[in-house]
């Protein structure tokens, strides 16, 4: 991890009709770090990592990409996979590369292969159909896709949602050792204190719109804004020892 941004954003603002989202927002994330963003249910988590990534217009604002970034692409993996039902998972690892590249039915088929296998699946699984993969599978597949261009960024959104304990633990493994290995930007939509804990390098509060606390776990746990206060000191919190 640099001090250098991956992304910059600064006085952004995001809305639907009258209703303010995403409220004169500033954050930079910094390259190489895996950020994990937190937020009420509801206060604009998954709208930032949606218009960070063209899928939301913004009202006004700046939002810069390094240029790696920009040129190595973005890999994106959605709250429940969204992956293409009517695709196996191969070819649902495939599709981006169909999308952006030119390469024979043999090269895809061996970056898929090569992919299932980075997840920690085997080439097999890559025959099945989305109705036939469990959740766990699911999210794998997913990532295997987000990262089949081999992107400089990674966006995360919600990983480990729907996923039991062991399952979550897993994956938050396995992001930690692909993001050790292959040195990409995460950029992490959680509400998972585990994830926090186990997979984050630094942590940012979004509430009313704006970054509320930012920095290493520790260091947010001590801000003194109410939302931040009630989140990390909760119950379930101080069951993992966060907060006490």
């Amino acid at each position: 991890m640099t001090d250098a941004s991956a992304i910059h954003i600064r006085d952004l603002v995001v809305g639907f009709g009258k209703k303010i989202i995403l409220d004169h927002l500033d954050l930079d994330v910094k390259d190489g770090e895996i950020l994990g963003l937190v937020g009420a249910s509801g206060g604009g988590k998954s709208v930032l990592m949606r218009t960070l990534v063209g899928l939301l217009p913004k009202r006004s604002g700046q939002i810069d990409f390094a240029s790696g970034s920009l040129e190595r692409r973005w890999g994106i993996l959605f709250q429940q996979g969204a992956l293409f039902s009517a695709l196996t998972a191969r070819q649902n690892i495939q599709f981006p590369l169909r999308e952006r590249a030119r390469l024979s039915p043999r090269l895809l088929d061996e970056i898929a292969d090569a992919k299932l296998e980075m997840v920690g699946l085997a080439r097999e699984d890559g025959d099945k159909f989305p109705s036939e993969l469990s959740g766990g599978m699911t999210k794998r597949v997913a990532l295997a896709r987000a990262l089949a261009l081999d992107p400089a960024l990674l966006f995360l959104d919600e990983p480990t949602s729907g996923l039991d304990p062991i399952a979550a633990g897993e994956f938050d493994a396995l992001i930690r050792t692909l993001h050790r290995t292959l040195r990409f930007t995460v950029f992490m939509v959680t509400h998972d204190l585990n994830s926090l804990q186990a997979v984050c390098d630094r942590v940012a509060a979004l509430a009313d719109g704006r970054i509320a606390a930012i920095g290493s776990l520790p260091s947010v746990l001590e801000s003194d804004h109410p939302w931040v206060k009630a989140y990390f000191h909760g119950a379930r919190a101080q069951m993992l020892g966060l907060g006490s």
